[in-house]
């Protein structure tokens, strides 16, 4: 048990607290509370020193409930002192009476610290790995009671306390002990528990009061418009998620099929009224449609807490707070684990590339640029008025890592999807000629940032095995998705936005036109095996005046909902892993908004059906054919068989993998059937057709080849003749005898 040293240096001869040092403590302006208050030895005794607003009687008590001395009012603000009648330091009890009543409460001055020489220094060296076992709010039992322990870094400021329900929100009842070489400040509480309101009270280097900040480390806050940060007890959900954990662990997830079903979990679906799901309600519902639309995983658009709804969690305030809207964080571990059970990853968006400004927040944390730089040039973004990381500090870069292995740890989520890596590899990212710092080379690459995401990956990869980290890359900054020791930023995929952009530009375009765009399809194969790459049909497509999907397409509605079938089976034959925003696996047609659910009654409608089961039906063949997934990542598993009939807008391709039959893509994006078409395939004999967007089933004209095709060999080529049906993809399997 560690005790407090003995300080009486602020006493006087008789062993009172100065005067100077009592009216300190009354006006909460005391520097070193725990140098006054608490248990102090004088002359071979004990005096006791409180500061208890509203009482005009105290009386000291030993934790087992001995009577321990009287102490004596010496300010009416609340200041009490006087000797105690004990052999040994311990902590103590306070009976606080005034004329209304009379109360208990529990010395936290009494208590030593919690905190010791060794979180001192892996905190300041920045290599400690479980911060968030140390900093925020921790029910513990500490030296005989029972409370909780607060932690905040907080270098710059003249005082912190902590200040909650439980004190009046009064700044002055519990400030905290700073711990020098850290600049950590931290305060055991006694007798508080589980589901309370704080925040913290902090006087900058200048004197000045700053506006209540919620703890960075809270790992629960209030549901919005409130913003404080709440006491939680640690996550007691038992886990049942072994076997799908110990699959990932053991797999090398580019030559897995991975289709990722990207969620807005405040808007996929809404109760009648209007208000949230809950996450056992989300897990309900969201699991099974999951499962049954045969997606292999969820990425939820971030959900860490977050003040402002349209922000959609990009604008977060609480990296290690699942957000209140959806309930207490331990339903958020239920709905993970539900998913594991049934076989479903779940992906979550993360955001270390900026954070809001808003007043409780990191911004001017301690009064200083503490979590951001100083100079706007490296610490304010342009693009979304937040502040920017300063990634060149240790003590952020810790905790930005810590939060990466907290998800990991704490929420067993099976990965984390970076956002905006490149507005932080790029120092003149969204700003003109002066608005930037050059780096110490003069170049415009943000040095600390590469260092920043390759540590980040270093430790996520070292210390959990089966987690993947995404990147939303925009640029061709090389080797994002290459390991570390390699030169790479470490990364296990990259987003391929070109393939976005150029596909949904081609299907944008009038059929007649497209062969003038043949290159938009074709370029993409040119860098495909550059990176491991997901393939991302996200949210960033169907917002802000850019329609849906199927808007996209052109053409009348006919035309829309085939050209779309056909571009989805097109992707899920291409290399790279899929994503796919809610709502476009059913052609939503009005675009989203997060202030308002899907339109679930689509799916009663026969072409909108048919779109959401092309997408089962692709999911379904994605995950069951190795030719299709297991080389994703690797040049060998793709060789074109049509690259240049720009006149017919006709492209093919074959997907090929040990261990499976090899496939062949044929896409006709043309509204024009092709009769006796020839595709070049490579082996003589059946090749089977298991999928054509074209069939009545899906919606379409129903034309096909009756389900098979023959590949004979003449002329010393192989090739099958074949009806490309209109605006259609179709995949062929050979089929040996």
């Amino acid at each position: 048990m560690r005790k407090p040293r003995a300080t009486a240096a602020t006493s006087g001869p008789d062993g009172l607290a100065s005067a100077g040092d009592v009216a300190a403590i009354v006006a909460g302006t005391h520097g070193d509370p725990f140098a006054v208050l608490g248990v102090h030895e004088v002359d071979k005794g004990f005096v006791a020193r409180c500061f208890v607003p509203h009482a005009e009687f105290v009386t000291a008590y030993t934790l087992t409930g001995k009577k321990a001395g009287e102490l004596s009012r010496r300010d009416a603000g609340g200041f009490f002192e006087g000797r105690l009648s004990l052999r040994k330091r311990q902590p103590l009890r306070y009976h606080a009476r005034n004329a209304g009543g009379d109360w208990w409460l529990t010395d936290p001055y009494s208590f030593g610290p919690v905190l010791g020489p060794l979180d001192d220094y892996y905190i300041a060296e920045g290599s400690h790995l479980r911060l968030f076992d140390k900093l925020g709010a921790h029910l513990i039992d500490h030296e005989g009671a029972s409370g909780v322990h607060f932690a905040v870094w907080a270098p710059n400021a003249k005082r912190v306390s902590v200040v909650g329900d439980f004190n009046e929100w009064d700044g002055r009842r519990h400030t905290m002990r700073v711990r020098r070489d850290t600049g950590i400040w931290e305060l055991f509480i006694p007798d508080i528990g589980a589901g309370r309101p704080y925040k913290y009270e902090i006087i900058g280097p200048d004197g000045v009061r700053l506006p209540l900040k919620a703890d960075p480390f809270a790992f629960k806050s209030e549901l919005r418009p409130a913003t404080a940060s709440v006491t939680a007890l640690p996550p007691a959900h038992q886990w049942g998620d072994d076997a799908h954990r110990n699959f990932w662990r053991n797999a090398d997830p580019r030559r897995e099929a991975v289709s990722i079903y990207e969620v807005h979990a405040g808007s996929w679906q809404l109760h009648d009224d209007g208000s949230f799901l809950s996450w056992d309600e989300l897990a309900g519902r969201l699991i099974p449609y999951v499962v049954d639309t045969g997606f292999t995983h969820i990425e939820f658009m971030p959900i860490s807490e977050h003040p402002y709804d349209p922000s959609w969690g990009y604008q977060t305030t609480g990296l290690y707070a699942p957000s209140a809207r959806f309930g207490d964080p331990d339903g958020f571990a239920r709905f993970v684990d539900g998913a594991h059970r049934a076989g479903i990853g779940v992906i979550l968006d993360w955001v270390p590339a900026h954070f809001p400004v808003d007043a409780h927040g990191l911004a001017n944390f301690d009064g200083t640029a503490l979590y951001e730089h100083a100079d706007p040039r490296k610490g304010f973004h342009p693009d979304w008025n937040t502040a920017i990381y300063n990634f060149g500090r240790r003590e952020v870069v810790s905790f930005l890592v810590n939060n990466a292995l907290f998800w990991a740890e704490k929420y067993h989520v099976d990965g984390l999807r970076v956002d905006a890596v490149a507005s932080m590899l790029y120092l003149d990212y969204s700003r003109r000629a002066g608005e930037w710092i050059p780096n110490e080379k003069g170049g415009r690459e943000n040095l600390e940032a590469v260092s920043f995401l390759q540590r980040m990956n270093k430790e996520v990869y070292g210390h959990h095995p089966g987690v993947v980290t995404i990147a939303e890359e925009s640029t061709s900054w090389p080797k994002v998705s290459q390991p570390v020791d390699e030169g790479g930023l470490g990364f296990g995929f990259k987003w391929n936005m070109g393939f976005m952009h150029d596909t949904l530009e081609y299907f944008s375009k009038e059929p007649i036109f497209r062969k003038h765009h043949h290159g938009d399809i074709t370029f993409g194969l040119v860098y495909a095996f550059s990176e491991n790459f997901v393939l991302p049909l996200s949210h960033d497509e169907v917002v802000h005046g850019k329609g849906t999907l199927l808007g996209k397409m052109a053409g009348d509605d006919w035309q829309k909902f085939a050209t779309l079938r056909a571009y989805y089976a097109f992707m899920w034959g291409y290399p790279g892993k899929k994503l796919l925003f809610m709502g476009q696996e059913f052609a939503q047609r009005r675009e989203w908004s997060e202030a308002r659910a899907l339109d679930w009654n689509l799916l009663d409608f026969r072409l909108h059906r048919g779109v959401w089961q092309t997408v089962r039906d692709l999911n379904y063949l994605y995950r069951s054919r190795p030719a299709l997934h297991a080389r994703d990542c690797e040049p060998e598993g793709f060789s074109w068989l049509i690259v240049d009939d720009s006149a017919n807008s006709v492209f093919a391709w074959l997907r090929s993998a040990p261990g499976g039959n090899p496939v062949a893509v044929i896409s006709n994006f043309t509204p024009v059937p092709r009769d006796n078409y020839r595709v070049p395939l490579p082996i003589a004999g059946t090749w089977r057709e298991i999928i054509n967007t074209d069939a009545s089933d899906y919606g379409g004209s129903g034309k096909g080849n009756g389900g098979a095709v023959e590949a004979r060999a003449e002329g010393g080529s192989i090739s099958a003749t074949m009806l490309l049906p209109p605006l259609s993809t179709v995949m062929l399997e050979f089929a040996p005898e």
